[in-house]
């Protein structure tokens, strides 16, 4: 199962990434995940269920040990790119 992250630590700080907004960068970045793209008002990254389920563990507890106030996050299961066998059309077999 893979699946998308969507988060926001706050407060919020325009002029300097604030200490708990540079932890979780931090930790999506070095959580071997897919397509991740952090900025100042949202951040999102896809990935193994496994890992990002771990990667949220760690952003939600360090995030908060770091001064975040508040942590808003959603995750969404995101299709597989391969089809499961289950779903795959039968084979026809060879209609000669």
């Amino acid at each position: 199962m893979r699946l998308r992250v969507e988060f926001t630590t706050e407060p919020f700080d325009l002029d300097e990434a604030p200490p708990h907004a540079v932890v979780a960068r931090e930790i999506v970045t070095d959580a071997a995940l897919d397509a991740v793209d952090v900025g100042p008002f949202g951040n999102t990254a896809e990935g193994d269920a496994d890992r990002v389920l771990g990667a949220v563990t760690a952003l939600l507890r360090e995030s908060l040990e770091a001064g975040a106030t508040r942590v808003s996050l959603q995750v969404n299961v995101i299709a597989d790119a391969a089809p499961d066998a289950k779903d795959a059309e039968p084979d026809k077999g060879d209609a000669t």
